[in-house]
């Protein structure tokens, strides 16, 4: 059981102000001193990125932002999840994503903060643009408040507020319909965070303009909400019946105490900063032993890497860096034609091809890429075209795809997955040890990728 007070912080669309709300409650109520417990509902990797440094400041702890997404993990391990990274908290704060009811297109409540918010148990305070809208708030609320009984829509705070007569006139519609106000907002210029065609400017690229970000955040929600009743309201959740994720029980089992662990490279720092932290806690309890390392300031991999792990972020911004580490480039080269085993996924996809947006890249792979005007955003179902360093033939994972760039070819002779929802297509590379795409995944669904990933990694390290 899991008696963790939370609370999920949602509102009607997207743009109403849930970042600023919940990252601001985050770092308020951790400079309050309570240990704070960071969930984002959903894939988005860079908001997960400000609620770690919300909750962590500048100090030595750092507790990582965790992403609850029911349509990539399944509903059943929503609770193990956030039971995992909540345990020992004393409040955990969930960010919704989109609107409270909008989910995976076309498949109803699923991975809606609506269904994590159930799921959880949890209470929702509902954050409403009241920008440009007086009376009719109420109308809105109490739509969102009864559209689901079984969502529990315990308060509301008022974003963008003009005005006290305004703020007036707001409470007093809100009152006629029983919900109770816990927070009101002013218009503010000061809170804004930096953003690009692809969300916000992650944390690892301006980590100091960032920190400075989450201290205004809270003083802003702290100057306009009921902090108190907030904590109230994520007080009154009742246990959850949710036993805590382990990555060790979740591979059936750590390795033996006295093998030797392989190491496994991750690629860090400003041009990759897209990943979940269960992905590592596998591959260690697998039995690696996980060194990071930045392709913008290290001219090679950490000593002994026996694989590779490169995930998503903006390399586009950084071309010309990753370019010029040329050192890198060819040790990176050398590791995957050495046939040991490389995950790379978006991004990594990007640093592993021949060129992007002609600057030379890793050549691992024999295709091209190049920024595009078209977004390509949304949930993947794919299956494991053949045998690779993470997935056996047939393996059906759930993704999620979010790029403005096209590879040309965009698959290899052996792809790394075929795509059957939405679409069908074929997607990404495997070439020896390398198993490269668009889709990104969360191991924790699939913790026999880390498994396989590890025991390969572990055969390179003994033929090495």
């Amino acid at each position: 059981m899991t008696a963790v007070p939370r609370l999920v912080v949602a509102a009607p669309s997207s743009g109403s102000g849930k970042t600023t709300v919940a990252t601001g409650l985050m770092a308020a109520f951790s400079e309050r001193g309570l240990t704070v417990s960071p969930h984002k509902v959903g894939p988005d990797y860079i908001d997960a990125g400000y609620h770690a440094l919300a909750v962590s400041g500048s100090g030595p702890v750092r507790r990582p932002g965790r992403n609850l997404d029911a349509y990539m993990c399944g509903p059943e391990l929503v609770g193990p999840l956030f039971a995992h990274g909540a345990e020992g908290c004393d409040l955990a704060v969930v960010e919704g994503v989109m609107g409270l009811y909008d989910g995976a297109a076309g498949q109803g409540e699923l991975a809606s903060t609506a269904q994590v918010a159930k799921l959880l148990r949890a209470p929702v305070v509902l954050v409403v643009d009241a920008s440009s809208q007086s009376r009719s708030v109420a109308a809105l609320v109490h739509g969102f408040v009864g559209y689901d009984p079984d969502v529990r829509v315990g308060g509301v705070i008022l974003n963008k507020v003009g005005s006290e007569r305004h703020e007036q006139l707001l409470r007093d519609a809100l009152e006629e319909c029983g919900v109770q106000v816990m927070g009101v907002l002013r218009r503010s210029d000061g809170v804004a965070t930096p953003s690009r065609p692809l969300g916000l400017v992650p944390v690892a690229e301006r980590h100091a303009d960032a920190l400075a970000a989450t201290r205004a955040l809270a003083e802003h929600v702290r100057a306009g909400c009921d902090l108190e009743a907030l904590l109230a309201l994520a007080r009154s959740a009742p246990p959850l019946d949710a036993p805590a994720w382990d990555p060790v029980a979740a591979l059936g089992g750590g390795p033996g105490r006295d093998e030797r662990r392989p190491v496994v490279a991750v690629a860090g720092g400003s041009a990759f900063t897209f990943s979940y932290a269960e992905q590592t806690e596998l591959l260690a309890a697998a039995g690696a032993d996980v060194v990071s390392f930045d392709p913008l300031r290290d001219d090679g991999l950490p000593p002994r890497t026996a694989a590779l792990v490169v995930g998503g972020g903006f390399p586009e911004v950084y071309a010309p860096e990753l370019s010029a580490n040329e050192e890198l480039r060819r040790a990176v080269a050398t590791l995957a034609h050495s046939g040991a085993p490389v995950a790379a996924e978006c991004a990594g996809l990007l640093y592993l091809a021949r060129s992007l947006d002609g600057r030379q890249m890793c050549g691992v792979l024999d295709a091209d890429a190049r920024m595009t005007d078209r977004l390509t955003l949304g949930y993947r179902e794919a299956v494991a075209i053949g045998d690779s360093s993470i997935a056996e033939a047939g393996t059906r994972a759930r993704g999620h795809e979010f790029h403005r760039t096209a590879l040309q070819p965009s698959s290899g002779t052996y792809p790394a997955w075929g795509i059957v929802r939405p679409e069908r297509r074929m997607e990404g590379f495997v070439r020896r040890g390398v198993h490269a795409s668009y889709l990104h995944t969360h191991w924790a669904a699939t913790p026999e990728f880390a498994a396989r990933f590890v025991e390969r990694a572990a055969a390179a390290a003994e033929r090495a």
